[in-house]
């Protein structure tokens, strides 16, 4: 039972959505369901809520001029509660400092993401007081143009609020690019990787805007790093879904923020609010759109925000431009075309919770090589009782330095060698070392004791491995897999009706994962294949594995298939 006393808006909007008086997305629904296992939990917490201290910068950003009216802006019941949910939570032992660090708010456009923006950089940027003076403000991006759309946002708020007040427009003062507060010597700026050194650089508030379209998470460190000897920092991530689905917001942040929700992990310091559709059969049904457009809620701006989105669908339908309407307006991830290889949610079905056990299982090993920029990548399909069981390890080239590498790609190759994901190569010329492969194709396959049926292989570059397979172990049956469409074709379709049907699975291998995510197909007139020209170095675990699957996708579980241990072990080429 929650005590009467913290029973604010906050309350109130997330009792509703519990008692089913609310339609919301699966995730506002775990947020709402946290805050209330939160206040109930509040004895035995290091955290106390202040529905006074909540109910403060809601009603300064509802008395703020919206800059194209002149008009106060009333804050919806959703708003109203991310607000609340940000300031009402406070340490017991000091109530200046928020419980909360970091915010990840997505919702679909046009749904008063601004208002969040420009209200709560502005409350901190005029009354913060931890520290009480020079509160360092900034509205981040990768770009410096992006960045300027937020920092804009937050400068025309305070200019329509300095034409309306006497002594905000005397204590503030707007330059090109900063604005200041003169009585505390605060400012607000916009940063971004092209800014170069912040002299001093120490961000109180951090709001990272549309972080969907951030391809590192260098700002979201550089914010971080910055905020170390600070009590009270905020880093603010308010976005709409994208279409690349690699990039850090959905990549790293998104499973980071499921686990909190799901009750997986606890990070006491990290709210989220993600309004988004669930599916996409329910965008069929009007009623549920409010789950990804909260603002519906407002009665006043229903019949045109609806009258919008049916608009967005219908041209969407008509004009074959549907991934971007689900994106933008229905705050869904999806690849960024059509031509995508296999959509998010079809390999996200397929992922078991643990991997299984595959010892003395028959396994056909694809290989993908790579040396100077790209991944060598090792690929498994284990056949299991009634399933297929694909895997991945990567070895990481260096040749122009990882951290060269890690930014371009966007991909922690350090974390994801700690998660024994792949290897990073100790050569100093920063290629890949054949040996250590050959070693490390021995440890997969003794220790592992697997029935192995194949190592199938791309003959390009692969000669000097070759090599040294077969003086050392000749008892391995190489098979080679000419990568055109005539051969790849069927294996290529094969393996995502299997993903779909269930019957091919995986654990959740990042790389693996992120290969699926950039593959695109090129079909010409002998079929489907995997276009190599577009993402090529990001795509090798799936090439490796389509390679291994080239081979054993005809296999029957009954062991009776077109690829008989007799022709394997004869060796030879697949085409």
């Amino acid at each position: 039972m929650v005590d009467k006393k913290y029973q604010d808006v906050a309350y109130k909007y997330a009792k509703e959505v519990l008692d089913g008086k609310r339609r919301v997305s699966a995730k506002v629904y775990k947020a709402c369901k946290r805050h209330m296992r939160d206040l109930e939990n509040i004895p035995n917490s290091d955290y106390d809520y202040f529905p006074d201290m909540a109910q403060n910068p809601i009603d300064f950003i509802e008395i703020l001029p919206d800059v194209k009216t002149g008009k106060p802006y009333p804050l919806a019941e959703f708003q109203k509660f991310i607000i609340a949910s940000l300031y009402g939570w406070r340490r017991k032992t000091d109530k200046t400092i928020r419980r909360f660090r970091k915010a990840l708010i997505s919702l679909a456009r046009k749904n008063g993401k601004t208002i969040l923006v420009a209200g709560i950089a502005l409350y901190e940027f005029l009354f913060g007081r931890n520290p009480a003076m020079s509160r360092q403000l900034f509205c981040t991006a990768n770009t410096r143009a992006q960045a300027r759309i937020a920092y804009d946002m937050v400068r025309k708020q305070l200019d329509a609020l300095r034409s309306q007040n006497d002594d905000i427009r005397k204590a503030t003062k707007i330059v090109r690019d900063e604005l200041r507060n003169l009585n505390d010597e605060s400012y607000v700026r916009a940063l971004s990787r092209e800014t170069g050194a912040v002299d001093g650089f120490e961000p109180y508030v951090g709001i990272l805007d549309e972080f969907a379209a951030s391809k590192t998470n260098e700002m979201i460190e550089l914010l971080e790093s910055g905020q170390g000897q600070l009590d009270n920092p905020l880093i603010l991530i308010i976005s709409t879904a994208g279409f690349d689905l690699n990039v850090p917001m959905h990549a790293v942040e998104y499973p980071y923020i499921e686990r909190i929700l799901n009750e997986e992990i606890t990070d006491d310091g990290y709210f989220v609010f993600v309004a988004e559709q669930d599916n996409e059969d329910e965008i069929k049904d009007e009623a549920n759109w409010i789950k990804s457009n909260p603002i519906l809620e407002v009665e006043a701006l229903y019949d045109k925000m609806m009258s919008y989105l049916r608009k967005r669908r219908k041209v969407s339908l008509e004009t074959g431009t549907v991934n971007e309407v689900l994106v933008k307006n229905f705050n869904m991830w999806r690849q960024s075309s059509e031509s995508s290889y296999m959509d998010k949610s079809s390999w996200q079905q397929a992922k078991l919770d643990e991997k299984p056990n595959t010892r003395k299982r028959r396994v056909w090993i694809g290989v993908d090589v790579g040396k100077v920029n790209d991944l060598f990548a090792i690929s498994t399909m284990v056949q299991m009782d009634d399933y297929w069981f694909c895997d991945s390890f990567s070895f990481v080239a260096t040749k122009y330095g990882l951290v060269a590498k890690e930014k371009r790609d966007g991909v922690s190759y350090t974390n994801l060698e700690r998660m024994g994901e792949c290897e990073i190569t100790t050569l100093e010329s920063g290629v890949i070392d054949d040996e250590r492969v050959l070693e490390k194709l021995e440890e997969m396959i003794y220790m592992n004791e697997w029935e192995l049926q194949a190592i199938c292989f791309d003959p390009y570059q692969f000669s000097s491995l070759i090599a040294m397979i077969e003086k050392r172990h000749p008892e391995w049956p190489l098979i080679e897999v000419r990568q055109n469409t005539m051969v790849l074709n069927m294996p290529t379709r094969q393996l995502r009706d299997e993903v779909l049907k269930g019957t091919i699975k995986h654990a959740g291998n990042q790389l693996l994962t992120m290969a699926i995510n950039n593959a695109r197909v090129k079909v010409d007139n002998n079929g489907m294949r995997i276009d190599k020209d577009k993402n090529s170095n990001k795509i090798d675990p799936l090439d490796a594995l389509l390679d291994a699957y080239a081979v054993c996708y005809l296999e029957p579980f009954d062991g009776s298939g077109y690829w008989t241990n007799e022709k394997i072990l004869g060796g030879g080429s697949l085409f």
